[in-house]
Formats: C-alpha cells, sequence, structure tokens
C-alpha cells in the first residue's frame, strides 16, 4: 500500500510539521489526486533539478529527476509544453525544449515548444549537456538513455588523412567515431551505416553507430 505522507514527506516538499494536515488532506482524495495534490508544481522541480545540476552534477540532477517520476508516476510517452504533467525544461541554441521520462528504463524523451527538424548539432548540444546518456533519433523523436557499449577496439579503422579524428570498430559489429572537430566527424559517420548514437566525452564529439 503507497504511502502517500511518506512520498509527500521526501519529493513534495512538505515537512514533518504538515503531517497532520497531509493526512487530512489526502484521505478524502482518490490515489490519482493524491499524487496530484503531493506533486510539487514544475516551477519547483525545475528549481530543484537546476540547483542539483549546478552544485552537483548532470547525473545526480537526472538521478533526482528519475527517481522524482517513478515515485509520482511522471512518465509521459508524449510529452508536451501542454504541460500534463511537470517537466524539465532546457534551452537549447537558445530554444525552448524539456525532457521527461518515458518508463522507468530510464528513456526520456527531450522535445520542442516549437517542432522543428532534428539537427545533429543539437544531438551534440544535448549530449555535452548530459556527458552520462547517449543521445539517439527514433522515428521523429529525441532519446536519451544510459546505453553502454564496450570501448574494447577490435581493430583501428582511421583513414590517414584524419587529423582529429579517430574510426574504431568495436565487439558487437559497433563503430565507434570520435574527433575534436565536429564537421570532420560528421563527415566520418556519413561513410557508416546503422543507428547512431550521439555522446561527448574527453572533450570530443562521439558517435556509436550500431549496425
Amino acid at each position: 500500500m503507497t504511502d502517500y505522507v511518506a512520498l509527500a514527506l521526501k519529493y513534495g516538499g512538505y515537512t514533518s510539521l504538515d503531517k497532520v494536515y497531509l493526512e487530512n488532506k489526502l484521505a478524502r482524495l482518490s490515489n490519482q489526486d493524491k499524487l496530484n495534490f503531493i506533486t510539487p508544481p514544475p516551477s519547483v522541480i525545475n528549481a530543484y533539478f537546476a540547483e542539483i545540476y549546478q552544485k552537483q552534477s548532470p547525473q545526480a540532477a537526472t538521478d533526482y529527476y528519475f527517481d522524482l517520476s517513478k515515485a509520482l508516476n511522471l512518465f509521459e510517452t508524449e510529452p508536451s509544453f501542454a504541460e500534463n504533467k511537470p517537466f524539465v525544461r532546457l534551452n537549447l541554441s537558445g530554444k525552448a525544449y524539456g525532457f521527461a521520462y518515458e518508463n522507468d528504463n530510464e528513456i526520456a524523451h527531450v522535445f520542442a515548444e516549437v517542432q522543428e527538424p532534428v539537427r545533429t548539432g543539437l544531438l551534440f548540444e544535448l549530449a555535452q549537456v548530459f556527458p552520462h546518456y547517449k543521445v539517439y533519433v527514433e522515428g521523429t523523436a529525441i532519446k536519451m538513455a544510459k546505453i553502454s557499449f564496450d570501448d574494447e577496439v577490435i581493430e583501428d579503422l582511421t583513414p590517414e588523412t584524419s587529423l582529429l579524428s579517430h574510426v574504431s570498430k568495436l565487439k558487437g559489429n559497433v563503430i565507434k567515431v570520435t574527433s575534436f572537430n565536429e564537421e570532420e566527424l560528421l563527415d566520418l559517420v556519413a561513410g557508416f551505416q546503422g543507428k547512431a548514437y550521439y555522446s561527448f566525452g574527453q572533450r570530443e564529439f562521439q558517435v556509436y553507430i550500431q549496425a
């Protein structure tokens, strides 16, 4: 049985002084209305997220939001700025975006206030904001998730003409392309077919291509 008072004290911004008030208010509500009542407003969630991101780390911030999403059932498969449920707002290339988790597998859906074609520059920007995630496109949707690849190099495929980039064949029929130059990296990536996962680490742009 869900302890909604405990959830309110942990995630809703309430304190132990509010316990009797919460018990009285929640007693008359349905389970879904209880969740709605104790869910913090978007402004509070975003403020906490930004503070944790700045003072701790990007992963600590997403851990907070993911735990909150699981506890208060904030998952959405098609989130939007209609904001039926709270989401985390992002400023990417000067434009308004947001993200929400789809499910308890920690798959996040990134969406724009004004829909526009997906640009690789945007995917790399996201990868820099959340370096612990892989960024990828599924249909027309931008997704983020904790996806791991075995980085053991099976074969070096780097062209002799590449000065700032490396191309490696990894286990599992995966190609990894890394570069300090985004344009050069994208030229190399164009030579391979498969699902692309964008990431950023060690000051390098990275793309994993899974055939």
